[in-house]
C-alpha cells in the first residue's frame, strides 16, 4: 500500500501535481489489469497488520507494561491498528464497487460520524493525540535507530539500515500529519479538517520548499515497505524473544568498540 502511494506520490510531485490520497491510489490501482488481485492482497495485508497491532496492544507482546508510558504506546497501537483494518475496508470497498468520494468511507466522513456521538469531539480529539503522539515517537525510533535493539542482526539488515531509519521517520511523519489534523478538526468542530494521506501530502506541499518535501516523503514511505518487509523476516518479539540473540543494536556496538 505504502510502496504504491509512495511512487505515485513522488511522480506527481515531480510533475507539479497534487499527490493522491489512498481512496485515489486504490481505485487508479483497480484499473490495471492486475488490480483487483493486487486490492485483494493490499486488503489482507492491511487486516492482518491492523490485526497484529491490536493483538500487540492487548497481550502487550512489545512489552511496554503496564505504566502510564506503556500505557500510551499501546493507545497508540491500537489507534493505527483500527486505522490499518479501515484502510483495508476502503480497499476491498474499492474491490467490490463500493469506494470512491462517495462512498462515505473517508476520515472526514468517519470523523463527522463521530463528532454526532456524546463526547465525540473530545473522541476525536483525543484519537488524534494519540495518533500524533505515535507518529512522533515514530520519528524518535527511527533517528535514534532504537528499533535496531530489536531487529536480528544479519548482513541484509546492516546493509538496510539508511533505508530501515528513513524509512520508519516517515511513516511517523505521515502518522504525526494525520494526527495533527485529527486535533485540528476537533478543535475547530470541522470534520472536514481531518484527512488522511492525500491531506498530509497537500498540507506538506504548501509548506516551503513543498514539492521537494513530498518527493522526499513518498521516497521515505517506499523505504518503509523495506522496513516492514525486513522485520516480518527479522523481528524479534519482545515477549518471545530470547537473551541468546544478537540484535543489530549489538552487533553495530560491538563493531565500534572493536573499532
Amino acid at each position: 500500500m505504502n510502496l504504491t502511494i509512495g511512487i505515485l506520490g513522488f511522480l506527481a510531485a515531480r510533475s507539479g501535481s497534487t499527490p493522491e490520497g489512498t481512496s485515489d491510489a486504490l481505485e487508479r490501482l483497480e484499473g490495471q489489469p492486475w488490480g483487483v488481485a493486487a486490492l485483494l492482497v493490499i486488503a489482507l495485508g492491511l487486516l492482518a497488520y491492523g490485526i497484529w497491532r491490536l493483538a500487540a496492544a492487548f497481550w502487550d507482546l512489545e512489552a511496554y507494561g503496564t505504566e502510564a508510558k506503556g500505557m500510551i504506546a499501546r493507545a497508540g497501537q491500537t489507534v493505527t491498528g483500527v486505522i490499518h483494518i479501515g484502510l483495508a475496508a476502503v480497499a476491498a470497498a474499492v474491490v467490490f464497487g463500493s469506494g470512491g468520494s462517495g462512498g462515505g468511507s473517508s476520515i472526514e466522513d468517519w470523523t463527522a460520524r463521530i463528532m454526532g456521538w456524546p463526547f465525540g469531539q473530545w473522541i476525536v480529539g483525543i484519537a488524534g493525540a494519540i495518533a500524533a503522539a505515535a507518529g512522533l515517537y515514530y520519528i524518535y525510533k527511527g533517528i535514534s535507530e532504537k528499533y535496531m535493539r530489536m531487529l536480528r542482526s544479519k548482513p541484509l539488515t546492516l546493509r538496510l539500515r539508511p533505508l530501515l531509519t528513513a524509512g520508519l521517520a516517515a511513516q511517523g511523519v505521515v502518522i504525526t500529519i494525520i494526527g495533527g489534523l485529527l486535533v485540528y478538526a476537533a478543535w475547530t468542530t470541522n470534520p472536514q479538517e481531518a484527512g488522511g494521506l492525500g491531506d498530509a501530502f497537500t498540507w506538506l506541499r504548501d509548506q516551503p520548499y513543498g514539492l521537494w518535501l513530498v518527493m522526499a516523503l513518498s521516497l521515505g514511505l517506499c523505504a518503509f515497505c523495506v522496513f516492514c518487509l525486513v522485520n516480518a523476516a527479522y523481528r524479534i518479539i519482545p515477549r518471545l524473544g530470547t537473551d541468546d540473540v544478537e540484535t543489530l543494536a549489538s552487533k553495530i556496538e560491538a563493531k565500534a568498540k572493536s573499532a
